[in-house]
């Protein structure tokens, strides 16, 4: 980011505490107007990084996705899951992944990007399950059990679903319990 993106602000009323947040395509920084100019591009420079790192958590690379992929695979699902690649898209408008268990593709929706991290997971573990077990029976439920932000997860991509009226698809197939609990597919 070059010094031109950045505006910053001194105020009289703010005394130690020193933040930053984005405003169109310029990064703003709020500091105490007591501060040196030597201060000022220290913590100019700290809080670019702090949110430099906050974006990419909340927007990770398809390198991140992938890393994320395997670490997923390893701790739910024995390591079992191999996907070749994951990617960002931009093309899905009626679910929030899909997957080809051939070439062990996976592709999640670019409307995910800066939702919460348990509920990107979610998504990731969803679409790697599938590269395991291809509908939506019990074999596929249980494999998700053990994520245990699962319903969470799941909820909360129903209400942004209904929030922002958004006809994602539910191709559930018939046998979608969970020891008899019923449980639908939002991610299909």
């Amino acid at each position: 980011m070059s010094t031109e993106d950045v505006e910053v602000r001194r105020s009289p009323r703010r005394r130690r505490t020193v933040s930053a947040r984005r405003e169109g395509d310029r990064v703003v920084v709020l500091i105490p107007a007591s501060m040196s100019r030597s201060e000022e591009r220290v913590w100019v420079a700290r809080m670019l990084d702090k949110l430099k790192a906050g974006e990419r958590r909340r927007r990770p690379s398809d390198t991140d996705l992938l890393t994320r992929a395997s670490e997923l695979s390893e701790r739910y699902l024995g390591g079992h899951a191999r996907p070749r690649s994951i990617r960002w898209v931009s093309n899905q408008r009626s679910r929030w992944g899909s997957c080809t268990p051939a070439d062990g593709s996976i592709r999640l929706s670019d409307r995910l990007q800066g939702m919460p991290g348990y509920v990107v997971d979610y998504v990731i573990l969803h679409e790697l399950a599938h590269l395991l077990v291809a509908g939506h029976n019990r074999d596929f439920w249980t494999l998700l059990r053990s994520y245990p932000r699962l319903e969470r997860a799941r909820g909360f991509l129903d209400g942004v679903a209904l929030a922002k009226g958004l006809d994602i698809a539910d191709d559930a197939d018939e046998d979608t319990s969970v020891d008899d609990a019923s449980v639908e597919d939002a991610t299909a």
